[in-house]
């Protein structure tokens, strides 16, 4: 005969005890007589085993016990070992750039890099600016030149006697008033817009493009309009007072002359242009 344990039952010769499994923990459980352990017995509610964590017939450890896979010893455990997924290349493919799009943007910088090295002209190159700029500004202010020497000729057959058609010389000193005026004269709008060459910006040349401007407008009209006045004066005091309005706008008129000529001169001198002032009347 075996020896009792504490809390055991006697079956068959022996003594046997069992563990079971309940809602507060591991307690012991003696097993009545008549009861085995085996296929013809589960464990359930009776024994101390709760619902959710009975052993049946055949369960053993398999897939619907509580130690099955959903227990935590199994696959689903939190000591079980998670399977990976291995990474797999995307399926994307890998643009490359293009070896002559790599050349073609290495030329494109080196000619933006030589093009924004400051090129410095020669003098031969400076002369034949000068030259054309000088065309340029004979070409603009010509019909307002070509008016005053018109205006003052005819006012000067009128006072020789050689004329004494006062409404010609007024109608010749009105129109070429008007040509002067930048609001009525394509070339004068011209003159106004004209930038000079960037090459004889050293020589001030694009302040004296404003002084012909100013020549022009408002000098030259205002003495195509003392020319009509002297012209059409009927009594010796309005003659006299339009005489001498007359000479004041020429003496401004041929200082701003002056100062226009001693530009493009000292350019002309400095890079032996040979070429002239704009020719302006005076």
């Amino acid at each position: 005969m075996g020896m009792r344990e504490p809390g055991g039952t006697w079956r068959r010769g022996a003594w046997f005890r069992t563990r079971a499994v309940g809602p507060g923990g591991d307690q012991d459980t003696n097993l009545r007589a008549g009861d085995e352990i085996g296929a013809d017995r589960d464990l359930g509610p009776a024994d101390g085993l709760s619902p959710d964590r009975t052993l049946g017939a055949g369960s053993g450890l398999g897939m619907d016990s509580g130690l099955g896979m959903d227990s935590r010893l199994g696959m689903g455990g939190g000591m079980g070992v998670r399977p990976r997924i291995a990474s797999r290349p995307s399926g994307w493919p890998v643009l490359r750039t293009p070896k002559w799009m790599l050349v073609a943007g290495v030329v494109l910088v080196a000619g933006l890099t030589l093009a924004a090295i400051p090129h410095r002209p020669s003098p031969a190159q400076r002369a034949a600016d000068l030259r054309g700029m000088v065309h340029d500004l004979n070409t603009d202010i010509e019909s307002c030149a070509g008016g005053v020497s018109d205006s003052i000729t005819a006012l000067r057959a009128i006072q020789s006697g050689a004329s004494n058609d006062v409404k010609t010389a007024v109608k010749i000193a009105n129109l070429a008033a008007a040509n002067c005026s930048p609001a009525n004269s394509m070339p004068m709008e011209d003159l106004v817009q004209y930038q000079a060459p960037g090459s004889l910006a050293s020589f001030h040349v694009q302040a004296a493009v404003n002084d012909l401007v100013t020549w022009g407008f408002p000098l030259a009209q205002r003495v195509q309009t003392d020319v009509a006045a002297v012209v059409t004066a009927t009594t010796p005091d309005a003659v006299k007072g339009a005489s001498a309005q007359l000479r004041k706008d020429q003496q401004a008129l041929d200082a701003q002359r002056a100062r226009i000529d001693q530009v493009f001169t000292a350019a002309s001198t400095s890079l032996s242009a040979h070429v002239a002032p704009p020719s302006l009347p005076g």
